[in-house]
C-alpha cells in the first residue's frame, strides 16, 4: 500500500467504536504472552467463601460476568466512565448487581461502610489502600491485578510519549497495603511482551487507551505510525514490553 492508502485504512480503524473494556475487535491482531496465574479463577475461588463482594472499576462488567457462577449473595460493582457505567448497569443490574458511580483513585474515599465486604476485587484500577482495608470485613481478602507502570514504554516512544505512572509496581503498593494493616498473602510479577499484526490494530488500541499517548490521532501522529509500518515491513515484528503483577492481601481477624 502507498501512504495515502495506509492513512485511509488507519482512519477507518480510528473510527471503530469500542464498548466497555472489550478488545474482541482485535482478536487475532493483538496478541500477548500467557500469564502464569489466572486472576479470574482465583477471584472465583475467593467468592466461594464470601457473602459480599465489590468489583472496583468494573468497566462494562465483562470480567465480572465471567465470574457469575460464583457471585456471592451481595455483589457490588463500581464504574466512573459514563459509557462504561451505562453498559455495566444495563448488563449487571438486571442480574441483581448493585452498580455504583464511584470515582476510584489512590486517594479518594470509598462510599461504603466499615467492614462492608468479605472480598474486594480490583483488576487494572487504582485503589486507596487505607480505604480498601477499612471496607474489608475481618478475615476478608483484597485481590488485585495491576498493569506494570512501564507497560508499552517502547511503543510510546514512537510517539514521543512516556509512561505516566512508571512507579506503579509491587514495591509501591505492597508497603501501602501493609501500612493499612493488611497482611500480604501472595505477590507475583510477570514481564513479557504483547504485540500487533498490523499498524491499524495499533491505532485502534491507542484510541482505546488514551493515557498511553495523550491526544493520539492518525492526523497528528503519522510519523510514528509510518515508523511502525516500516519496522513491520522490515522485521515482521510489532512486539512491545508488557508487565503485570498481582497482590493478594487479607485483613486480620481481631
Amino acid at each position: 500500500m502507498n501512504q495515502n492508502e495506509l492513512l485511509a485504512l488507519w482512519r477507518r480503524e480510528e473510527r471503530e467504536p469500542m464498548a466497555g473494556w472489550d478488545f474482541s475487535y482485535l482478536a487475532g491482531r493483538m496478541v500477548q504472552d500467557e500469564l502464569p496465574w489466572d486472576y479470574i479463577a482465583r477471584a472465583m475461588q475467593l467468592m466461594a467463601n464470601a457473602q459480599s463482594a465489590l468489583d472496583m472499576d468494573t468497566g462494562g462488567g465483562e470480567r465480572l460476568l465471567d465470574m457469575r457462577a460464583r457471585w456471592p449473595a451481595r455483589m457490588v460493582a463500581t464504574e466512573e466512565y459514563p459509557p462504561n457505567l451505562a453498559l455495566a448497569t444495563e448488563r449487571l443490574a438486571p442480574l441483581g448487581v448493585e452498580v455504583r458511580d464511584v470515582r476510584i483513585t489512590d486517594e479518594d474515599p470509598l462510599p461504603f461502610d466499615d467492614a462492608d465486604f468479605d472480598l474486594v476485587l480490583n483488576r487494572h484500577s487504582a485503589f486507596n489502600a487505607a480505604e480498601v482495608a477499612r471496607i474489608l470485613a475481618p478475615g476478608g481478602t483484597f485481590l488485585t491485578q495491576q498493569v506494570h507502570g512501564m507497560w508499552s514504554w517502547d511503543l510510546m516512544a514512537y510517539f514521543d510519549a512516556k509512561p505516566q505512572w512508571p512507579n506503579a509496581t509491587p514495591e509501591q503498593y505492597v508497603p501501602r497495603l501493609q501500612g493499612a494493616g493488611l497482611e500480604i498473602v501472595d505477590v507475583q510479577q510477570w514481564d513479557g511482551t504483547f504485540g500487533f499484526t498490523d499498524v491499524g490494530a495499533v491505532v485502534y488500541y491507542l484510541k482505546a487507551v488514551p493515557w498511553e499517548v495523550p491526544n493520539f490521532s492518525v492526523e497528528t501522529h503519522q510519523d510514528g505510525l509510518f515508523a511502525l509500518q516500516e519496522r513491520l515491513e522490515m522485521t515482521g515484528d510489532l512486539s512491545f514490553y508488557a508487565g503485570y503483577y498481582t497482590i493478594e492481601a487479607c485483613k486480620p481477624v481481631g
